[in-house]
């Protein structure tokens, strides 16, 4: 019994705050868990530089409308459901998710949440748990099943790393340098391959 686990920024989709940044004109909302893999760090110095320039949910979301998934990205999801459970596990919110899961088909996505004010200003955030990618996949490996993990970013490396099999998909020269043990792909069909091959 497998569940594939899918990181979606990056994977998918593209990075959401990476949009945002270039639709504002703010350079440091740039920054990812590419960059920082502390993502509490990463959160409070997001929501403080929103604060700085009078930006709240509503922006981000109108942002988010206009964000299509990757090409290819859609129809790779579809195979992949069509022949084993898939999960998205990602460190985005609720509130950011919604619309791309509809373009997505609507799968399955685990993700966090976040805190607004009636004015709608992002005030904190609330992640599901601690390390939550790792500890999701290891409470559906203690519920009988085989995870498949792939991402792009530091904090996928716990759950690609605990996983039968698990591979980074376009991710940083310096992550792919720093943990060459874990196969890297760049393309749908690569990454579609690796799997079948670790379901056989």
């Amino acid at each position: 019994m497998y569940i594939t686990c899918l990181d979606l920024e990056g994977v998918l989709v593209p990075e959401i705050w990476i949009a945002f940044a270039e639709a504002t004109g703010i350079p440091e909302l740039k920054r990812t868990t590419r960059d920082e893999p502390d993502y509490d760090k990463l959160m409070k110095y997001r929501i403080s530089i929103l604060k700085e320039h009078g930006l709240g949910l509503k922006e981000i979301q109108d942002t988010i409308a206009t964000i299509d998934p990757m090409p290819g990205a859609k129809e790779f999801l579809d195979e992949l459901r069509s022949f084993t459970q898939v999960i998205i596990i990602s460190d985005t919110f609720s509130q950011f998710a919604g619309p791309l899961m509809k373009k997505l088909g609507y799968p399955t996505i685990f993700c966090n949440t976040l805190e607004v004010a009636d004015n709608g200003e992002i005030t904190g955030f609330k992640m599901r748990c601690e390390k939550s990618k790792l500890t999701t996949v290891k409470a559906l490996q203690s519920i009988g099943f085989e995870t498949i993990a792939s991402g792009d970013s530091h904090n996928d490396l716990g759950m690609i790393q605990a996983s039968k099999a698990g591979f980074l998909f376009r991710s940083t020269d310096s992550i792919k340098a720093e943990y060459p043990e874990l196969p890297a792909y760049e393309t749908y069909d690569e990454l579609m391959a690796a799997i079948k091959a670790a379901m056989d």
